[in-house]
């Protein structure tokens, strides 16, 4: 008998193909409810595969809420664009829904121009006064990151007191992370900190002054955020208060928001480090910016490259004369820039934990110098045997064997100083590391090999 035929299932539709249809059947009803079962991955993912035109109407149907929402949920860069491209009546409306953390660091991303259309459409004035607040602070302090209105009272307080008011503002209260509570003076100066669990079991009648934990760690406002993450990473506090100059009370900096900022401060490095220089890309974005952000790296290399290429060119009769160098040109400045890439690795990590200061060259050298000497040696032996064994010639096993071990010590001495002497020129190492070491690894690859080859040439022909 036979078998009946299994006809093969349809293609599962995406969430995007379905939402780009309600968009065009101009269901909001639809929309809204596609877009609320969508985990937040997948919000993403749809916004981003949807046409720039329907990217804006799935926006325009959307209410505040819902918009303020969903711009958390996209990548920064996404949540940039849509701000930049929609009217500003309506973005400011989204903005004052997003907590003022969030809101001020989209807005930093903006053009001023942007940034100033938004905050005049902003109708809460205590919102507004918050964020010009927050936006006065350099990027990347701990007042930039910082959550505001943390939860304070007065050292006179009772146990009593206390636990009515956070009963009574239960609402309010649930809306915040709260791990601590902090006591102030009448000046609104920090003098200590509460644990929550602290309470139940105290007497009603003390006051939190009798039970705070005094003088608690806390941090400047204008903190830069890597003294901040060395702090977090040498202590497991789940926030630090944020004081300003006279020592009041005004915020706290979470953990997570560190761990965040690392975790951005690391992708955007290596970014940079792979040739997207000018922020973030992605490919929702328009084709012609795509293409600017990628020239403005590409185009300078050609001239790095053609130095390169011109010790080739200089040395041009002894690669014809023993051609078969041709094949360990590539192989020993690709190996030498693999070493000097982990040295520069190296260095941008210590660099971006505070391990590692400018002023620490001598210390790298002689770390590095080391490094250097092994691994090019091990590699120098390993590549020569293979020359040597393939064409019969102990001569050219010693040539390629002395250029890498000698391009291997160079590199890693560049990729481990170069970074360091970006750093002191206010020049990120991350954006001009890498080009400064492909060349000088590629030049000096290039002329050990072929200058070596030029000195015994009559032995290699």
């Amino acid at each position: 008998m036979t078998p009946p035929s299994e006809e093969t299932p349809p293609e599962e539709t995406e969430a995007w193909e379905t939402l780009d249809e309600a968009l065009q059947a101009q269901d909001t009803v639809l929309t809204k409810s596609i877009l609320d079962g969508l985990e937040a991955e997948d919000q993403a993912r749809a916004v981003s595969l949807l046409s720039q035109e329907n990217r804006e109407a799935l926006l325009v149907t959307l209410p505040s809420k819902d918009f303020a929402q969903l711009l958390q949920e996209l990548p920064e860069a996404q949540a940039v664009e849509l701000l930049e491209t929609l009217p500003s009546e309506q973005t400011a409306a989204a903005v004052e829904c997003l907590p003022a953390e969030t809101s001020s660091r989209l807005l930093r991303e903006l053009e001023d121009q942007d940034s100033a259309q938004i905050l005049h459409e902003i109708q809460d004035g205590e919102s507004l006064s918050e964020l010009k607040a927050r936006l006065e602070y350099p990027e990347g302090c701990a007042g930039s990151l910082m959550r505001g209105s943390p939860v304070s009272f007065p050292q006179e307080t009772t146990v009593q007191e206390l636990l009515n008011d956070l009963y009574n503002h239960a609402d309010d209260y649930s809306d915040r992370d709260i791990q601590y509570l902090y006591v102030v003076d009448e000046e609104k100066r920090l003098v200590g900190v509460l644990q929550l669990r602290q309470l139940f079991w105290a007497p009603r009648s003390k006051t939190i002054g009798e039970l705070m934990i005094p003088d608690p760690l806390s941090v400047s406002d204008q903190m830069d955020f890597h003294d901040l993450a060395e702090i977090f990473t040498k202590r497991a506090f789940l926030g630090l208060p944020v004081v300003d100059d006279a020592g009041r009370l005004v915020g706290v900096v979470p953990r997570d928001t560190v761990q965040r900022e690392t975790s951005d401060e690391q992708t955007e490095q290596y970014l940079q480090s792979q040739g997207i220089v000018d922020g973030e890309e992605l490919r929702s974005m328009p084709l012609f910016d795509r293409c600017r952000k990628r020239l403005a790296w590409l185009a300078p290399n050609i001239v790095l490259n053609l130095a390169a290429a011109s010790v080739i060119a200089a040395n041009e009769a002894t690669l014809q004369e023993v051609i078969s160098l041709a094949v360990f040109l590539p192989i020993v400045s690709d190996m030498s820039g693999c070493s000097g890439n982990q040295a520069v690795a190296v260095s941008i990590r210590e660099l971006t934990l505070g391990i590692l200061k400018p002023k620490d060259f001598v210390r790298v050298l002689s770390k590095e110098g080391l490094v250097g000497i092994i691994n090019g040696s091990l590699l120098g032996i390993l590549l020569g045997a293979v020359a040597a064994i393939w064409k019969g010639n102990l001569v050219l096993g010693a040539v390629v064997a002395s250029a890498l071990a000698l391009n291997t010590v160079l590199s890693v001495l560049l990729g481990g100083l170069v970074p360091l002497f970006l750093k002191s020129r206010k020049v990120d190492p991350a954006l001009a590391s890498g080009p400064i070491l492909t060349t000088c690894t590629d030049m000096c690859g290039f002329f050990l090999v072929l200058s070596l080859a030029s000195a015994v040439l009559d032995k290699l022909t």
